[in-house]
């Protein structure tokens, strides 16, 4: 595909959290032609699944409605991860409504726009991971949208789930197998009826490994000129919690499960996940046996009890 000066659909960065979807972003934001927020959005499905919620979005008012339901459930996103505009909802009121932006895609769409716009940009994009559940309605929903589901190895997405449990809920290797599975499985599934120009699977084990070769691919797809800039992306300032992001790519950043996972471990991931591995060209290692029954209750009973804990602990300080 050559480069489309005249495309300005958005990017949506999707996948399985913990699978190097923020270094994609920033790889792909360090392009002179895309904008993309450093944060997550996560309100882009909630407001255009209930699109009558507002009332009438013709009425000022209405767009103002929700302007701030937007904020609040994402006022850190809102207030740090766009840097071309910034969210005020009195003058973006104004500005959405004359323009007659009358649907929330419609108003999502322009806000990002104008944060593109902002950053001397002509395309906006997203990284938010969850949003791969939902790829049927995010192509309703901007007609011409390009989906980008970056996929890792879910051994070492388990190590990273489970070093942030309390973030993921996800407290032993068997809930991660599931967790992993059902998010990589609802992508593909998605994406084998949407059409090659919507939808694109990359490896992060390629993009360690070849980091020019795999966004030359990425360009082709999005129609995009190839960029130094995207291998020499521009770092985080603060590390957060994703302290590679002060680095260049780390091709050593692949295959941690092999030092870091005991065979017990390995084999009670593969007893679920064997198959997607597989298909996603993943070595099993191991018999990957069902466990029996008793072993798959325990698993499952000692992470709604983490979950519970985690929620009574927490709870409190987030209110």
């Amino acid at each position: 595909m050559t480069q489309d000066t005249n495309r300005n659909t958005p990017i949506f960065i999707v996948g399985a959290p913990r699978s190097g979807t923020t270094l994609l972003q920033y790889m792909l934001r360090s392009h002179p032609r895309i904008s993309l927020p450093t944060g997550e959005s996560h309100f882009i499905v909630p407001l255009c699944e209930n699109p009558f919620a507002f009332g009438d979005l013709s009425q000022p008012e209405n767009v103002r409605r929700l302007l701030q339901d937007m904020y609040r459930r994402s006022a850190e996103f809102l207030d740090t991860d766009l840097h071309g505009v910034r969210f005020d909802i009195d003058s973006l009121t104004e500005e959405l409504w004359k323009e007659g932006r009358q649907t929330p895609q419609a108003i999502i769409s322009g806000l990002f726009e104008k944060n593109a716009r902002g950053e001397g940009k002509l395309r906006w994009g997203d990284k938010t991971p969850y949003y791969v559940l939902h790829l049927p309605k995010i192509i309703e929903w901007f007609p011409g949208a390009q989906i980008i589901h970056l996929i890792r190895d879910g051994r070492d997405c388990s190590l990273s789930l489970i070093n942030r449990a309390r973030d993921f809920y996800v407290y032993n290797v068997y809930e991660a197998a599931k967790y992993w599975q059902h998010f990589v499985q609802a992508g593909r599934e998605y994406g084998k009826i949407l059409s090659p120009e919507s939808y694109i699977e990359i490896r992060y084990e390629d993009l360690l490994a070849d980091p020019r070769g795999t966004m030359t691919q990425i360009c082709a797809f999005l129609g995009e000129q190839y960029t130094d800039s995207l291998v020499n992306f521009s770092k985080a300032k603060q590390a957060g919690k994703t302290p590679l992001l002060q680095k260049p790519v780390q091709p050593d950043n692949a295959g941690k499960w092999r030092s870091q996972m005991s065979h017990a471990r390995i084999r009670t991931f593969e007893s679920v996940a064997a198959d997607t591995l597989a298909q996603l060209g993943y070595p099993v290692e191991t018999d990957a046996k069902a466990l029996p029954w008793i072993s798959q209750a325990v698993f499952r009973g000692h992470n709604w009890l983490m979950a519970l804990l985690n929620r009574k602990i927490r709870g409190p300080l987030l209110r």
